[in-house]
């Protein structure tokens, strides 16, 4: 995702906020309930078909993280949706530092999407968190030009 965000607002927070929210209404085209949670980066669902945790909270999966690293208030890098990942590369390490959650995809939900389909909801749920979107010229068609 790469976004003028002197365009829109100068807040690391609140677009780290909005790339949550942008990826709640995605996974929400597809009936999957993703929440943001404040003391963790990235997009949860709730696992009733795994046992609570020690203390009696429900178990949650990670369905997507968030990299972003920003230039002259300019985006780069974004968002990853879990779609089919092979989940077992997840044992040995601890996402993002969360031990007590574990990672989950569209696939695992019981959802077997495609990368068009992802694609196509992500394109319809992002103007309802960022507004219209709006194509920067390319350097090479500036200088044809």
């Amino acid at each position: 995702v790469m976004l003028d965000l002197k365009r829109r607002r100068e807040d690391v927070r609140a677009f780290v906020a909005a790339l949550e929210q942008w990826i709640i209404g995605t996974l929400a085209a597809f009936n999957v309930r993703g929440e943001r949670r404040e003391d963790r980066v990235g997009v949860w669902v709730v696992r009733p078909d795994r046992p609570a945790l020690p203390d009696g909270s429900p178990a949650e999966d990670k369905i997507a993280a968030i990299g972003i690293r920003l230039r002259r208030w300019v985006s780069f890098h974004g968002i990853a949706i879990n779609v089919e990942p092979d989940l077992d590369h997840f044992s040995g390490i601890v996402p993002c530092g969360v031990q007590d959650h574990g990672v989950t995809s569209l696939v695992d939900l019981g959802l077997p999407l495609t990368m068009a389909d992802l694609d196509l909801a992500l394109k319809s749920a992002f103007e309802d968190v960022f507004g219209p979107a709006t194509a920067l010229p390319v350097e090479a068609e500036r200088k044809a030009g």
